[in-house]
């Protein structure tokens, strides 16, 4: 298959150098001067998506998605497959979805779950918005960059569904972080905690199979000193989209936007930014009772 892959950062060039793997035929564009093996490089996104049977996006926010839509839609072959791996906004994956069906082009909002190991790896979670037949198209592609898609339902449901799984995590992440402080200041062994919460009715996956703790659990983005796996300034960001829908949808979410505040903290006053959104215990730890 031939295939346009537009936003190669450490996520996408990751996953676009899968698909050149599985034998796939790649043409890549990024802003930023940037080798892939296997993947031959465009001169703009145009040139990217000319003549492929799938274009892949995998961009920082909604205003850069739509902008790069608005000049890659244009030149797609109708039946072609939009499929949009970034994560933004619900609004903007709808909008891109619908000029893309304007033009005759199938369209999917496929955000990702797994970070940069998962993208190496091809163990992402894709959860996928869209029409069947999109989804079928791209499922084939999911399989190869990932170990399990998802089709939650249509345009714009794959961002609904990430930013929902998202905000679940920063907010457990903060409540496993906190624990493990306050065991600190309890004078209980760290590994003794992790023992007990993770097979008793504490467990999650911040514990369990991303422990904030180093030294304790599966290696994780702790075990090297916070460099991240998913860093604090992402979880941030999805965050902030999840509050934004909250508010569109006028839904209560004060656990999701507690976790915001926490978070923009630590990012944007502390000395959060560039660390894994882990980095949160040393955080909490050295910190006393508020």
């Amino acid at each position: 298959m031939k295939i346009g892959f537009i936003g190669l950062g450490n996520m996408g060039g990751p996953m676009a150098a899968n698909l050149a793997k599985a034998g796939h035929q790649v043409i890549g564009f990024d802003m930023a001067q940037v080798e892939i093996e296997g993947v031959a490089m465009a001169s703009s996104a145009a040139v990217a998506a000319q003549g492929a049977e799938v274009v892949i996006t995998m961009l920082p926010n909604g205003v850069i998605l739509q902008t790069v839509a608005a000049e890659i839609i244009p030149v797609m072959d109708k039946g072609a497959l939009f499929a949009d791996c970034s994560t933004v906004d619900v609004g903007s994956a709808r909008t891109v979805a619908a000029k893309a069906e304007e033009a005759g082009l199938l369209s999917i909002d496929a955000p990702v779950s797994g970070g940069i190991t998962g993208a190496s790896g091809g163990t992402l979670t894709f959860m996928a918005g869209g029409s069947d037949a999109a989804f079928a198209k791209v499922a084939p592609l999911l399989d190869i960059m990932g170990q399990k898609a998802v089709h939650c339902g249509a345009a714009g449901a794959g961002q609904s569904a990430k930013i929902c799984n998202n905000m679940i995590l920063g907010a457990t992440m903060i409540a496993t972080c906190e624990a493990f402080a306050l065991a600190d200041k309890l004078g209980l062994d760290r590994q003794k905690m992790f023992d007990v919460v993770s097979t008793s009715s504490g467990y999650s996956w911040s514990m369990n199979a991303y422990c904030p703790a180093p030294g304790v659990g599966p290696e994780s983005p702790a075990d090297n000193d916070y460099k991240p796996g998913f860093a604090a300034d992402l979880m941030l960001k999805d965050l902030r989209l999840a509050r934004r829908a909250a508010e569109e949808a006028d839904a209560d979410t004060p656990m999701g936007r507690l976790a915001e505040r926490i978070y923009s903290e630590f990012v944007e006053e502390e000395d959060g930014e560039g660390k894994d959104f882990s980095a949160m215990l040393p955080r909490l730890a050295k910190r006393g009772h508020e």
